[in-house]
């Protein structure tokens, strides 16, 4: 990825860098001993420098940990899309663009015909006006199948945590890698998966909600992408074939479209999720004040206050390591028919990349067992 800082490249120059000024701060330090105004200032630039950067190294550190940023831009929150003129109408709006192909291997190869093909996309939603970078797996079964039998596949939308990019599903979670795997061992159907986060309005965290006046995230992902993914690949735009996982925010959306829009989305995976929208510096206020539109995105008050749909529902959590827990237990709790609710609990794991990398094999297998494409 051009201007990558999640890579081993970008932590090791910054680890030469911080070193370097350590060690010329050594050097340097007896000759600015002196009670000078010149020599103050001196030391000062030298403790600022050795602050900097050894905290930048810190922090590149933990971004390659955890992937929160891919880029530069998307650090700096700099990303453009493509401009859509004012007068378009909605079939110009409304589109997905092959920005190109992600390049991977598998099991010593390749070759899309036998792992499949990663394609880098923008989608771009008629009715939200929003669009939204990822990436789109067509296993390798899609390029041999018939327009027909292409309407047959399930489509999983799977999504990060904030902040994140779509890269950590494909490079940290392995989303296209466990798919294969799982379909060669005869645990899961072929599938195809779209991959993005959840932030289609950076640097706004919207938690996937229709934002008074603001983003209008939930229309995107519950109207606009399906309609253009199923469009340009020939996808069923069946709700039963359609469903929805993630880890932190991601999972919280995921159970969000399925609670909210049935119609949409008839199953959803949740990994370590919240079960209400967050408020802080990077929301801000999603609901415009109204308590009852922050309630309806309450995901408990929801089950024990609204008749709940018929969807298919999973929670992932630990019962050590995870602050979310006690919650989980009250959700899976909450659901009555025609909800289902299944679960997975670890001994222990945190709110990290590594108990998602356990979770994310099985939840990834029920998802696809729970869709129906007609």
């Amino acid at each position: 990825m051009k201007g990558d800082i999640g890579g081993l490249p970008a932590l090791l120059l910054a680890a030469l860098v911080a070193a370097a000024v350590f060690g010329a701060a050594v050097w340097l330090w007896p000759r600015l001993a002196g009670s000078g105004i010149r020599p103050v200032l001196g030391r000062v630039g030298l403790q600022l420098a050795i602050t900097l950067t050894t905290g930048s190294a810190l922090l590149l550190a933990v971004n390659s940990s955890y992937g929160f940023y891919g880029s530069w831009r998307d650090l700096l929150s700099l990303r453009r899309e493509d401009p859509v003129p004012a007068g378009a109408d909605a079939s110009a709006r409304a589109a997905l663009l092959v920005r190109g192909t992600h390049s991977w291997r598998h099991a010593g190869t390749d070759d899309p015909a036998v792992i499949g093909r990663i394609e880098a996309v923008t989608v771009r939603g008629a009715r939200s006006g929003l669009s939204g970078q990822g990436y789109v797996y067509l296993p390798p079964q899609y390029a041999h199948a018939s327009a027909g039998r292409r309407a047959e596949f399930p489509v999983v939308l799977a999504l990060t945590g904030f902040p994140s990019t779509p890269g950590v599903l494909v490079d940290r979670l392995r989303y296209p890698q466990l798919a294969l795997e799982a379909v060669r061992a005869g645990r899961m159907r072929p599938a195809v998966l779209v991959l993005m986060t959840p932030t289609v309005a950076p640097p706004r965290d919207t938690q996937c909600v229709d934002v008074p006046g603001g983003p209008q995230a939930e229309t995107f992902f519950a109207r606009d992408l399906r309609a253009v993914v199923s469009s340009h690949y020939g996808l069923t735009p069946d709700a039963r074939g359609w469903g929805a996982m993630g880890n932190s925010v991601g999972g919280y959306c995921a159970l969000k479209l399925a609670l909210r829009t049935p119609d949409a989305y008839r199953a959803a995976a949740a990994l370590s999720a919240p079960y209400a929208a967050a408020r802080d510096a990077d929301t801000g206020d999603l609901f415009g004040g109204d308590p009852g539109r922050r309630r309806q995105d309450d995901l408990l008050w929801r089950l024990r206050n609204l008749p709940q749909p018929p969807v298919s529902l999973l929670v992932a959590s630990s019962r050590k390591g995870e602050h979310q827990y006690p919650a989980t237990l009250e959700f899976i709790d909450a659901v009555r028919s025609p909800a289902r609710v299944s679960s997975i609990v670890l001994a222990s794991g945190g709110h990290n990349y590594e108990t998602w990398a356990r979770e994310v094999p099985p939840a990834l297998e029920w998802l696809v067992g729970r869709l129906s494409p007609p």
